[in-house]
């Protein structure tokens, strides 16, 4: 069918384009492979590995995608951030959006580089034959590019809000549940563990972040340093907050009780303002609606009658 449209000549370029990269990309895979085999051979013999380590899945469940690691590493380069602020500030990103992986920049990057490359011969692929290589291709291969070139940012930007979203829709009862236990007697951590063990079924994302905070707390690091990477890890600003109130807690001895019903009552306080600014602003936000949509519609039922009324009144004399 698409011959019969465009045309094999027309198709060549594309077909040996699409092969040069297939080949490209075979080639590359191959190197790695090699290089893989290589570095596991010397591994093994350096340090024979234990029998638990060969049947360990989780082992081989990396190993099979290491490969697929070291390719999107390769790619990332042209677009990898050159300064640590700005690295630092995409794996913030990409931590608020659930990726805490340390290879997590350079897939990101590499994926970028992929989509891009993907919107690339796909615009080849619909303009080519129609327009050639002429000045016409240009603006809607350049439109394509900027989709493929935007599209990663934009569903990393969506992942992220819808994440911080569902932290902050249930923060309430996490941090109501969380005073509940404090002030039975348990500790912190006790009360950490307790609030991810009756919340991991409706509230995955912050009962997952509390429990991560908890094993980091149970390795042996500083409260602090934890209760600080869970507000910069989630990047909610309640987060942040109940984190500053706690470690200030902490470190001047005072109530963490007491601490968590002040923040519990400030956010309360802060839930109902934001519901008011929402519905004062509900009657701004009903304007457009109503005269793009409903008002045309009234003005038809109610003058449409009367307007034929007129114009046959008109026509008889």
């Amino acid at each position: 069918m698409i011959f019969a449209l465009v045309g094999f000549q027309e198709l060549i370029p594309l077909f040996v384009f699409a092969a040069l990269m297939a080949g490209m990309f075979a080639l590359l895979s191959l190197l790695n492979n090699r290089n893989s085999r290589a570095q596991e051979r010397l591994e093994r013999i350096s340090r024979p590995a234990s029998l638990v380590e060969i049947e360990d899945p989780a082992k081989l469940k990396k190993e099979r995608f290491q490969s697929i690691v070291e390719t999107a590493k390769v790619l990332s380069g042209p677009l990898m951030p050159q300064t640590e602020l700005e690295q630092s500030q995409l794996k913030i990103r990409l931590a608020n959006a659930g990726f805490r992986s340390d290879s997590a920049v350079a897939v990101y990057m590499g994926l970028r580089v992929v989509v891009f490359l993907g919107f690339l011969l796909l615009g080849l692929a619909f303009f080519l034959p129609r327009y050639g290589l002429t000045k016409d291709l240009l603006m809607p291969l350049a439109l394509f590019l900027l989709v493929g070139f935007f599209l990663p940012p934009l569903v990393l930007w969506f992942l992220r809000k819808q994440r911080q979203d569902a932290i902050f829709l249930t923060l309430p009862d996490a941090l109501d549940l969380l005073v509940v236990c404090v002030e039975s007697g348990l500790g912190l951590d006790a009360a950490m563990r307790k609030v991810c063990d009756e919340m991991k079924d409706h509230a995955k994302v912050i009962a997952e972040e509390f429990a991560l905070a908890n094993f980091q707390l149970q390795m042996g690091r500083p409260r602090r340093e934890v209760l600080h990477d869970l507000g910069v890890r989630t990047g909610v600003d309640d987060v942040r907050s109940l984190a500053a109130i706690l470690i200030q807690a902490d470190r001047f001895g005072s109530s963490i009780a007491q601490a968590l019903r002040v923040q519990s009552d400030s956010m309360r306080t802060r839930r109902k303002q934001l519901a008011e600014e929402k519905a004062a602003k509900t009657a701004v936000q009903l304007i457009f609606p109503l005269v793009l949509f409903i008002f045309p519609g009234i003005f038809v039922v109610l003058v449409g009658p009367a307007a034929i009324s007129i114009m046959k009144t008109m026509m008889n004399k």
